[in-house]
């Protein structure tokens, strides 16, 4: 799963800021015995307009390496932009 979709698509815009990856599946798929997660993440970099975001960050994959099932994995960011035609469905 991409961590950083999933945290922000999950959490953004609630008071919650941990995410029990474990739980998460044993809730949405409480008939699969799920045995490894595979959580794809990048390091963020500080901004201006939030210089604790890496610390943040930082804390909760630490928190995440605890649970057995989940198995990071680190990336890069891309920073381009495409720019695309909207299209309207008939």
């Amino acid at each position: 799963m991409d961590g950083f979709n999933l945290f922000y698509g999950a959490l953004r815009r609630t008071p919650y800021r941990w995410l029990d990856l474990a739980k998460l599946c044993r809730l949405y798929f409480p008939n699969d015995d799920v045995r490894k997660i595979k959580y794809f993440t990048a390091i963020v970099s500080a901004r201006p307009s939030d210089p604790d975001q890496p610390l943040r960050q930082q804390l909760y994959l630490r928190a995440l390496q605890t649970l057995p099932e989940v198995e990071i994995f680190y990336g890069h960011f891309l920073r381009i932009r495409y720019r695309c035609r909207l299209r309207r469905p008939p």
